[in-house]
């Protein structure tokens, strides 16, 4: 099935002098414009295509990816606003509606906003909407423990950050185990660190358990043998050097230090870490 506002694997129907016909499936046939044809396509190629429809509310297919697809979060730039609504950049030639029932606050041009993309039921046209929280938490929570995921970060609060489960959920990552700036809008992995009584997922961003430590060991290794096997960190050293260096937590870098020094791999000496093999 065909679905606007995503990306479609189509068939070619037929090419014309302004570009060539899709098939569409129950939408019909789709014009992809000539200037977004790749070179060389023919008539019974398949092509992958965003869907979409254009000023005018026709149906128009393009190579082009947008900033976001139906279904999908994102940061956007707010280029104009008029009397129905406020129109957004997503990257495609027709800027993304957000109309005014759908604005959690009044947008203002030249701003970002963290936007939902959907299809208007009614009009099938692709719009937006800031009230995010309608769209999140629909589902029942499916994730385990130490799970990977991915994270569009929300905004910044009293006890951490607020993060966007893989388009689902809301989940929080807590202050204290944060060691790298974060901002509305920043894509990244993370890992479920745990689902509560009440529904709440706390997320982090480096995956715990001693599962990780010899990765974690690993990467202790070859930065000393990148430094001629020393490096002025211990465990007084400060979270954010730890994390500069390494990009996961102290308490990952105590524990691998603390296995390493068990296995006579490095010496712990008063301002830092020596390596004592070659491997």
């Amino acid at each position: 099935m065909t679905e606007i506002g995503k990306i479609n694997h189509l068939y070619v129907v037929k090419e014309v002098d302004f570009g060539i016909y899709l098939d569409g499936g129950d939408l019909g046939e789709i014009l992809m414009p000539k200037r977004y044809v790749p070179e060389g396509t023919q008539p019974e190629d398949t092509i992958d295509a965003f869907i979409y429809l254009d000023s005018e509310d026709r149906l128009v297919a393009t190579t082009e990816k947008p900033l976001a697809m139906v279904e999908e979060f994102a940061l956007l730039e707010v280029v104009a606003v008029t009397p129905v609504g406020a129109f957004l950049n997503w990257g495609l030639p027709k800027d993304l509606f957000v109309p005014f029932r759908e604005q959690r606050q009044p947008m203002e041009e030249g701003k970002k906003y963290l936007v939902y993309v959907y299809v208007d039921t009614n009009t099938k046209r692709i719009a937006a909407s800031s009230k995010i929280e309608n769209y999140l938490d629909n589902i029942p929570v499916d994730y385990d423990v130490d799970e990977e995921v991915d994270l569009i970060i929300v905004n910044e609060s009293d006890l951490g950050y607020n993060a966007i489960i893989d388009n689902s959920h809301f989940g929080i990552i807590f202050k204290n185990e944060v060691f790298q700036p974060l901002n509305p809008g920043d894509k990244i992995q993370g890992f479920i660190k745990k689902i509560r009584t009440d529904g709440k997922i706390d997320l982090c961003l480096v995956k715990s358990g001693y599962e990780k430590i010899s990765e974690f060991a690993d990467r202790i290794i070859a930065e000393l043998q990148k430094h001629e096997g020393f490096l002025p960190l211990t465990d007084k050293s400060s979270p954010e050097e730890i994390y500069k260096l390494f990009k996961f937590s102290k308490k990952n870098f105590k524990a691998a230090i603390g296995t390493l020094y068990k296995k006579r791999i490095i010496a712990l000496e008063e301002n830092g870490i020596r390596l004592l093999v070659s491997e």
